[in-house]
């Protein structure tokens, strides 16, 4: 029975659940998202959302708690450089899982991660850019464009 077991052991030891949690979670850093399993999804948005919160205050005794769990300086540098300032009005929620469909191979549950704040493509606070009517024309068709049948003649 699994009473009182609260995460998910996505049937690995705890060495080596430890070490992957801590190598997503330096990739998602460091690219902004990642693809993988919705479970694995799931472990490192509970994995990375504290650390991310202690990143809001810079100090060494953060720095050093951040370190070892994730034990990769450049990415530690990068959360308290960028990805702090981009969060630091955000009062949690900074990781999205969007599912993404079965893998080809095995049938199993895809997910992309991502942090919030770096996505450009979807952002609800921008309002929608404003339109206005124009004519029907396009640019290319209301410049006249130069052709040169000079150099055919030159030839002859």
């Amino acid at each position: 029975m699994r009473h009182g077991k609260k995460f998910n052991h996505l049937g690995r030891k705890t060495a080596h659940r430890k070490a992957m949690l801590a190598n997503m979670a330096c990739s998602l850093i460091e690219h902004k998202r990642i693809n993988t399993t919705v479970a694995k999804a799931k472990a490192v948005k509970q994995f990375v959302e504290p650390l991310i919160t202690k990143s809001k205050e810079d100090t060494t005794h953060n720095r050093r708690l951040v370190f070892a769990k994730l034990r990769s300086k450049e990415a530690v540098t990068e959360l308290f450089r960028d990805v702090s300032s981009k969060v630091a009005d955000r009062p949690g929620g900074y990781t999205r899982i969007i599912k993404l469909g079965n893998r080809l191979g095995d049938n199993a549950d895809m997910a992309m991660i991502e942090l919030v704040d770096f996505n450009e493509i979807y952002s609800p606070n921008e309002g929608k850019k404003k339109n206005t009517r124009r004519s029907r024309r396009s640019k290319s068709a209301a410049a006249p464009v130069e052709t040169s049948t000079d150099n055919t003649n030159e030839e002859e």
